[in-house]
């Protein structure tokens, strides 16, 4: 009843609105101009951490994940057999975020400046913008994962976190050598 009182008392504000859903329950709104869109009235968080792992560059390669909330946590990892260490790098945030089954708040801690920068430094949006062009107008490098990190993250809040790699950090340092056994596996 709250929220449907809620809601009534917001939608004449809303330019265009056409939607018939009224919600019965405490699920919060968010207003944007093209529709009303439902969501969960709290998101799980979630701390992520990932690496990459390449042996020569190009060369075999692995990646891992460690999801963890609350006292649960899941590790997935991979490989290929002909790769580079930055797409090792992406894969593990990729695979780490498609492992999620509904929209959460993300703490993604990863050790790679490429990963990193491209996010909290607006080099994806300058690369947008260049129709995928670097600013030495050469064609960037992984698009297609990057086009894939960009809509899987898109649902979720991710927030991005610098740490520095083979330091003091223990869970950078398990996914480190998970990727590294991950890769082991496709040497020849």
């Amino acid at each position: 009843m709250l929220a449907t009182t809620i809601f009534k008392a917001f939608s004449p504000a809303i330019s265009g609105y056409t939607c018939n859903c009224v919600p019965t329950d405490l699920t919060l709104v968010r207003f944007c101009t093209h529709h009303i869109q439902r969501s969960h009235p709290v998101l799980k968080e979630i701390i992520i951490y990932t690496d990459g792992a390449c042996s020569g560059n190009p060369g075999p390669g692995g990646w891992a994940a460690l999801l963890r909330h609350g006292e649960h946590q899941k590790v997935v990892s991979g490989g290929e057999r002909m790769t580079t260490n930055n797409r090792m790098e992406l894969t593990a945030a990729l695979e780490a975020l498609r492992a999620l089954k509904q929209p959460c708040k993300v703490s993604l801690h990863t050790d790679s400046a490429y990963l990193h920068n491209a996010f909290t430094q607006g080099w994806l949006d300058k690369w947008q913008r260049n129709g995928w062009k670097t600013s030495s107008k050469k064609p960037v490098e992984n698009k297609d994962l990057w086009e894939a990190l960009l809509n899987v993250s898109e649902r979720h809040d991710v927030s991005w976190v610098k740490v520095k790699g083979h330091a003091d950090d223990e869970m950078n340092n398990l996914v480190d050598e998970v990727a590294v056994a991950a890769m082991e596996e496709y040497k020849m």
